[in-house]
């Protein structure tokens, strides 16, 4: 037992866990950052919106496989978190936010920034918890860890108050968390999912978000490989294979191309491991065929017949389910004359489509700039060791399809979760650079999400973040002018009228900046930013874009929901 307030037991759990950063905006000192001087190993980055700490540790998170730690100050600093907080829940982010609460001598009599924050998060995290008495506060850092990151990961908080928080008492030893066993699949699942896959004539294999967090990427490519299965993904499972592998076909719903809406429409078998098919991940719960059979791996019981029912349904971790399967294929003969012609059609099918898109983007040669153009030669400049950050608007959303962005070997991609928070992507980049220094970070966002979250330009150049941001400009916000355009084109607060001088901001945050409007300068633009990365400058590009031309997948959602014309231009 050693004597010592609250704050820095804290600070003993963050180091006892391996914390290395901790995002936030400091309120008293007293309140943890004064906890944090004497503490080399971890750095505190100081974010201009307390929202963007809770974008970065997502980020951090999302790339490390650990749980990030932000902070903020009670009240209004709290209360600005909340934004990040319900991204993170729905992203399933292991994020352990850290706040003051109101003293409990004070508590109910209006004290300054009083506010019942435990309400607020309460419907936003996997738990809550405010700390009774200060002594307990290891006990409860040492919950947050474990829940954070056990079982289907998500966000956690805990509160201090103020008055306990700093109260000097006997305090218990930290016992840093060791992680749980991840729960293996029943043995007799793993036959009768093998019986069915082999069964198949024509599987598919879509990966979501749990399987990337179970890092079972090495064991679904084995058995798509050993059954020439192609491999699709929801959004937040992009990169669990490279976009490069010869099976890969791209995204699910929304983000369909015409190869992964083809062979999501003809399957007779789907093999769904760690997605929850909601609404656009699943193109609104459209176009899976009625008679398709659909087996369904999750680390949550919780999310089977959510939306698709399962005609076999496998609670387990997807890195084990992957290996158990792989382990089962092993010992079945497989028709292997079948494998090597559906591969072989995939293959042939990914050479034709990649070539058809070759040939749009390098002829886009209009002004405005077509941003398919800028997407592709994006990919092609930043190339392997990448990873791609992304917002979710009319226009960055062509990074989002293959194959005008592929994310390469050794390629990672961070997206939004489900909630789709605006400038989510562009605070969040920092984060990830400053988790895999190792990597180039690209981030694509329309002008209106850029705005939302410029602000943490300076901090990127603070704390030696090369980030490039990609701004592809149509000044308005773009999907939502497209309903008013359905709408007999009434717009209403869709357009930016006066826009702030992207470049010169960048300038003067001391990042590089330049503003494209000619599709020949499209490559050597993307060149000057990734050698300006390399000198440790983050980077701002600005590129006008013609507004209404939209991706493939995007005129499909909108036509088959909306009614929309398939040519969203002749509105």
């Amino acid at each position: 037992m050693v004597k010592e307030y609250a704050w820095q037991t804290v600070v003993k759990a963050l180091q006892a866990e391996g914390v290395e950063r901790l995002y936030g905006l400091p309120g008293h000192p007293r309140q943890l950052y004064d906890a944090l001087y004497d503490c080399p190993d971890i750095q505190p980055v100081l974010v201009r919106h307390e929202v963007a700490a809770v974008f970065m540790a997502m980020a951090e998170s999302r790339l490390t496989g650990k749980p990030a730690v932000c902070f903020a100050p009670p009240g209004p600093g709290l209360a600005n978190m909340f934004p990040g907080m319900l991204e993170a829940y729905s992203g399933c982010a292991p994020i352990i936010l850290l706040g003051p609460g109101t003293a409990t001598s004070k508590n109910g009599m209006g004290a300054f920034q009083e506010v019942d924050h435990m309400a607020t998060f309460r419907e936003v995290t996997k738990w809550s918890v405010r700390v009774d008495r200060p002594e307990r506060v290891a006990w409860a850092m040492r919950r947050a860890f474990s829940i954070a990151a056990g079982g289907k990961p998500g966000p956690v908080y805990v509160e201090l108050p103020l008055d306990l928080a700093v109260q000097e008492v006997e305090m218990p030893p930290y016992l840093p968390t060791k992680p749980a066993a991840p729960p293996a699949p029943d043995p007799m699942a793993v036959k009768q999912v093998v019986d069915l896959l082999l069964a198949a004539q024509r599987p598919v294999l879509v990966a979501g978000g749990g399987a990337v967090l179970a890092g079972a990427g090495d064991g679904l490519r084995q058995i798509a490989e050993m059954l020439g299965m192609p491999v699709l993904t929801s959004l937040s499972g992009r990169g669990i294979i490279p976009e490069t592998h010869p099976l890969a076909l791209g995204m699910t719903g929304l983000y369909f191309n015409k190869l992964s809406k083809q062979a999501y429409r003809e399957t007779d078998l789907m093999l769904s491991v760690g997605c929850r098919h909601e609404e656009f991940s699943s193109a609104a719960w459209k176009h899976l065929p009625a008679d398709a059979r659909f087996v369904q791996i999750d680390i949550d019981p919780f999310e089977f017949g959510r939306n698709f029912v399962p005609e076999l349904a496998v609670t387990a971790d997807a890195r084990l389910a992957a290996s158990a399967i792989v382990q089962e294929l092993r010992g079945r003969t497989i028709d292997e004359a079948a494998v090597r012609a559906r591969a072989e059609a995939i293959a042939a099918a990914r050479q034709g489509y990649e070539a058809e898109v070759a040939e749009e983007c390098s002829s886009a040669n209009s002004v405005p700039i077509r941003t398919k153009r800028v997407v592709w030669e994006m990919s092609r400049v930043f190339g392997r060791d990448t990873v791609l950050v992304c917002e979710n608007g009319s226009q960055d959303l062509w990074a989002y399809y293959y194959p005008y962005y592929q994310v390469p070997e050794g390629g990672h991609c961070m997206v939004p979760a489900e909630q789709t928070c605006m400038g989510m992507g562009v605070m969040g980049a920092i984060g990830a650079k400053l988790a895999r220094p190792d990597k180039k970070v690209v981030c694509t966002t329309g002008d209106g999400a850029f705005q939302m979250g410029m602000h943490e330009l300076p901090t990127a150049v603070q704390y030696h973040a090369p980030v490039t941001w990609v701004i592809l400009n149509n000044n308005s916000l773009g999907w939502i002018k497209l309903h008013s355009r359905a709408l007999n084109k009434r717009y209403i607060a869709v357009d930016f009228d006066v826009q702030p001088d992207f470049v010169q901001i960048a300038k003067a945050n001391r990042c590089y900046g330049e503003k494209v409007q000619q599709p020949e300068e499209i490559r050597p633009a993307l060149e000057r930013a990734l050698g300006a990365n390399s000198r440790g400058v983050p980077a701002v590009l600005e590129f006008v874009v013609e507004p209404w031309d939209f991706s493939w997948g995007f005129k499909e959602y909108h036509r088959d929901l909306n009614g929309f014309p398939p040519d969203l231009e002749s509105l």
